[in-house]
């Protein structure tokens, strides 16, 4: 009977999956955006958004593969104008889909390196 490595055939183009970001670097990033944000009294809230989920997206590895983040707060501020347009519209209603919107733009922005 022939010695096969089933483990390597069972993973194969698997790897580890892992964080490597830091509590320190993250309670910079935190506060850099929150003074940005407060500064210009929310209009780059968006700027804000898109700098800390870079850094939590470009500290995280999947099976391996690191990601990496192409979304612009230029581009998320656009988004940001038409849900707050539509959340106006609709009396507030709109409001409730605002977070799964802004996971879908952050889903669609994120691949692997």
């Amino acid at each position: 009977m022939s010695a096969i490595n089933m483990d390597t055939t069972v993973h194969y183009g698997r790897g580890e999956s892992y964080f490597d970001g830091s509590l320190l670097e993250y309670v910079g990033w935190c506060l850099v955006g929150w003074l940005v944000t407060m500064c210009t009294l929310g209009i780059c809230y968006p700027w804000s958004v898109v700098m800390i989920y870079r850094w939590k997206v470009e500290h995280t590895v999947v099976e391996g593969r690191r990601l990496r983040f192409e979304g612009t707060a230029v581009s998320l501020f656009g988004q940001w104008i038409k849900w707050l347009l539509l959340s106006i519209i609709t009396l507030g209603i709109y409001g409730f889909w605002v977070f799964i919107k802004l996971e879908q733009w952050k889903t669609r922005n994120t691949y692997f390196q």
